[in-house]
């Protein structure tokens, strides 16, 4: 490998926040031992197949906990195991064996050495017969953790492309297959065997179009055109939706196969009423639907390609009075959904390759992972929030998409904006969400004058609520200075002569800024009377009790609101 190929890796993995499962740093020899290399090997070999990357890495000469680049001392290409040289010794104990290898090179002057550590396939990799993971910070015995375990042996089996002796055409439905027809012709336009299809008997078709294998049933083709009562063939995996409303009214319903038509019975439960937003420089009001039906039909196909059928799970949707909640078993797969939101990332594998090829040639969803970058886009341009995957699991994905508004100032935005930059709005849909930001984000939107406030507590600027007119929002976001607040409460202890700290509370809490908890905003409160007593000596504790003082004003606080008053009349 080219010494440059080497230094790119290695910007790559200090670029992580911290170290994953996948991803060992170490500084200079006698950071570790010639076991624990070896547990290390077998950590990141099977912490790379869990998280669905090629390789993982244990490096020497990077500070664990900065990432930076120290450089080391240690060489493992003349490293000693007793007499045995390092090398072979470690690879002996592993099982099975792993084709490791090792770089040793010159960066910026500084000795590395990187070992690039294939991950596991089809069985976990271990060291004195013991497998090894990385969970958090921690290295542990990958058998304290089952769902790993089975993620690793199925690793190797697309489940999708499973055959199914016992099974027949007959045990696929008419119309699904005659939809699954149409549905390819409009894929294959540009094909030389266009004009052929419509004649094809319907075992070259189903070959064609990758939904059976040589004429045999394959889980994909019970999966998307069973009949309903096809689907025992599929057991213990389950092939099913489960529709849940969950507002003023409760209601489920379960659909299973032919999932390519029932994919739109879900589409037709879903209560999909107008929404109206009344932008504040405009006479009328903008009218959207709540939910947009390809956004809906591309988070389901998204559920079905990627869904672990090994787990033995149903895929849910649950209706709420402001959002679709869409979840599906398994980890997300390749990357992680912010690499897909922008649409500059085409995914290299898929956890079902055979079924997320026959759902490309029947439209069903996207080749090139262009489908979260769409159901982004239609957020965008309906100016809703955008859609979000905080709620996921390890092994489960969960896909909210919101049909209500959050913050009004951001749909605003939004309407009056159109040619605002998708990258933009992801990063003030994270701050209406008061989800995280960069440090170098929030400085290019505060550049662009998007948003005021201070960490963490961000929200729209002013500039932005003099362009949509919302400026009580904005007011009550950035509510008032120290001041404002001090000489209220003198205020009210000269008109009551004493104020206990409930008295204050309730002055103030519905004037300090919405974007406070309502921790924060004791808080406040609590240093706004530690800096009135002891800093400003405009009121004192006259109680013995600190837990439940009695406040008054101390003759400091007379010259003060005088001096207030005269500045008032000047």
């Amino acid at each position: 490998m080219r010494p440059e190929d080497l230094h790119n890796i290695l910007e790559e993995l200090i670029a992580y926040p911290a170290e994953t499962e996948w991803i060992e740093f170490k500084l200079g020899a006698g950071s570790i031992t010639n076991d624990q290399i070896g547990e290390y090997i077998s950590a990141m070999s099977n912490g790379a197949t869990i998280k669905n990357k090629t390789f993982g890495y244990l490096v020497w000469g990077v500070h664990d906990k900065t990432h930076e680049i120290k450089g080391t001392n240690f060489q493992f290409s003349t490293a000693k195991q007793g007499n045995q040289d390092l090398e072979l010794w470690v690879r002996n104990l592993l099982h099975p064996k792993i084709n490791f290898a090792i770089f040793e090179f010159d960066y910026q002057g500084k000795n590395m050495v990187l070992l690039r550590i294939p991950a596991a396939k089809g069985e976990p990799a271990h060291f004195k017969k013991i497998p090894y993971i990385r969970i958090g910070s921690n290295k542990t015995d990958l058998r304290n953790h089952p769902n790993f375990v089975r993620l690793i042996y199925n690793s190797l089996e697309d489940w999708s492309a499973g055959i199914i002796e016992t099974a027949t055409l007959n045990d696929l439905d008419e119309e699904a297959v005659h939809v699954a027809r149409e549905k390819f012709k409009e894929r294959s336009t540009r094909a030389s065997y266009y004009n052929e299809i419509d004649s094809w008997e319907p075992e070259k078709f189903l070959d064609k179009a990758k939904i059976t294998i040589n004429g045999k049933i394959t889980n994909t083709a019970i999966l998307l055109l069973g009949k309903e009562e096809s689907s025992h063939y599929l057991l213990p995996a389950l092939s099913e939706i489960t529709w849940k409303l969950e507002t003023e009214e409760k209601a489920y319903e379960h659909f299973g196969t032919p999932l390519l038509l029932n994919t739109t019975k879900v589409l037709q439960n879903i209560r999909n009423v107008k929404y109206k937003f009344f932008p504040d420089n405009e006479l009328l009001a903008t009218t959207v639907n709540k939910y947009d039906t390809r956004t809906i039909l591309e988070a389901l196909h998204n559920c079905i390609a990627h869904q672990d059928y090994s787990m033995h799970s149903r895929i849910i949707v649950t209706e709420k009075i402001d959002k679709l909640i869409f979840s599906n078993a398994g980890s997300f797969f390749e990357g992680n959904p912010d690499d897909y939101s922008i649409g500059d990332k085409t995914p290299e594998r898929y956890r079902n390759p055979w079924l997320a090829q026959a759902m490309v040639n029947l439209g069903m969803i996207d080749r090139l992972g262009y489908g979260i970058h769409t159901m982004f886009l239609s957020q965008k341009n309906r100016y809703f929030p955008l859609p979000d995957y905080e709620l996921s699991e390890p092994q489960k994905v969960v896909l909210q998409i919101y049909g209500h508004a959050i913050d009004e100032n951001y749909s605003k935005l939004l309407i009056e904006n159109k040619d605002l930059p998708l990258s933009s709005v992801v990063l003030l849909d994270r701050i209406q969400k008061k989800l995280p930001v960069t440090d170098e984000a929030i400085k290019m939107l505060k550049q662009r004058k998007l948003i005021e406030g201070r960490k963490p507590n961000y929200f729209i600027a002013a500039q932005v609520a003099t362009t949509t007119d919302d400026k009580v929002t904005y007011i009550r976001n950035r509510a008032f200075d120290k001041e404002y607040y001090k000489a209220m409460i003198l205020g009210f202890i000269k008109q009551y002569k004493e104020a206990a700290r409930s008295d204050i509370d309730n002055l103030l809490i519905d004037k300090l800024s919405d974007v406070l908890t309502a921790e924060q905003k004791r808080n406040k409160i609590r240093n706004l009377l530690y800096e009135m007593s002891k800093k400003d000596g405009t009121i004192f504790n006259a109680s013995s009790s600190t837990a439940n003082p009695v406040w008054m004003l101390s003759k400091n606080a007379d010259f003060k609101i005088r001096k207030d008053r005269d500045l008032d009349k000047e």
